[in-house]
């Protein structure tokens, strides 16, 4: 988050439990399978492990995930687990704890907590995401995959974005996975992996091992063609890209006594203004998102 930000939503402008199962029903209908609970940060949501039960037994719903930065998995964990989540993406930059402090302000101590919680819990497969940042926690990238061989974790580097202004700031620190890849190709025994899921990630297994490694790379190698995702935040919005401002508010919708078909309707509608590709590149300025409020 950008220092200083205090620009959070107020519980008042949430969709309610009710108003989030009511659209994530009509995806289900519409054949969406894979619904994966975001933020900002989920484990701040009261009762969040409620919210999961209530959607991973919506009919159509296969595979319910969550994104989190761990700092409140600890406690939540088996509760999760129970309720219907089977998988979870942990957001890590960095296993030293000053460096983490640096990045997070928050406390890396937490976070390891939680993912061995997760484990405890069987939450499986457990991925570590990692935002490679040229010059900051690169050197890390060895050390990230032994922690991931010691635990059984999955892990995933991405590239940063240049989302918002501080985006925009930190693109002096971008670094191509290419030369990641390139770095573990020397030290590890790399050969293709697959994992399932409709994530973007390209994934390689280290021999004689279950590691798998993921490579996102929006934008080396953008994946925009085969992009099969949608963000719908807390207020209401549906975000089609992230590289652009399209948007459909659902929230006025539900709230105005919307008719199920007219809601499928909507979002359909909507569906079929994905674009072609994001902007990053050709257009950086076009775009000011802070991402701890739409959700990754």
């Amino acid at each position: 988050m950008p220092k200083g930000f205090d620009d959070y939503s107020e519980p008042e402008d949430w969709l309610s439990f009710d108003e989030l199962e009511r659209v994530i029903a009509v995806f289900g209908k519409l054949g969406v399978k894979r619904v994966r609970l975001t933020g900002g940060e989920p484990l701040v949501r009261k009762d969040l492990p409620l919210l999961a039960k209530r959607l991973s037994q919506l009919p159509g719903i296969e595979d319910l995930s969550l994104s989190t930065n761990a700092v409140r998995l600890k406690k939540q964990a088996q509760g999760l687990a129970d309720a219907g989540i089977a998988r979870i993406n942990v957001s890590l930059d960095s296993l030293n704890p000053e460096l983490f402090k640096t990045i997070t302000s928050g406390k890396l101590s937490k976070v390891i907590d939680g993912l061995m919680a997760a484990k405890e819990a069987g939450l499986n497969p457990v991925k570590i995401n990692m935002v490679i940042m040229k010059g900051i926690n690169d050197h890390e990238v060895e050390d990230m995959v032994e922690f991931c061989l010691e635990h059984g974790f999955t892990l995933r580097f991405i590239e940063t974005m240049p989302l918002g202004d501080t985006g925009r700031n930190a693109t002096d620190h971008y670094m191509p996975l290419s030369v990641i890849r390139e770095r573990l190709e020397k030290r590890y025994n790399l050969v293709q992996g697959v994992m399932p899921g409709g994530g973007p990630a390209k994934y390689m297994r280290v021999v004689d091992t279950d590691l798998r490694i993921g490579f996102i790379t929006p934008m080396s190698q953008h994946f925009c063609e085969t992009c099969n995702r949608v963000r719908l935040s807390a207020e209401g919005t549906l975000y089609l890209c992230l590289g652009q401002e399209d948007k459909l508010e659902l929230r006025p919708l539900l709230r105005n006594g919307v008719s199920d078909d007219d809601l499928e309707k909507a979002i359909v509608d909507a569906i079929l203004r994905k674009p072609e590709k994001h902007e990053f590149k050709d257009n950086p300025s076009q775009l000011v998102r802070i991402m701890s409020m739409t959700g990754g």
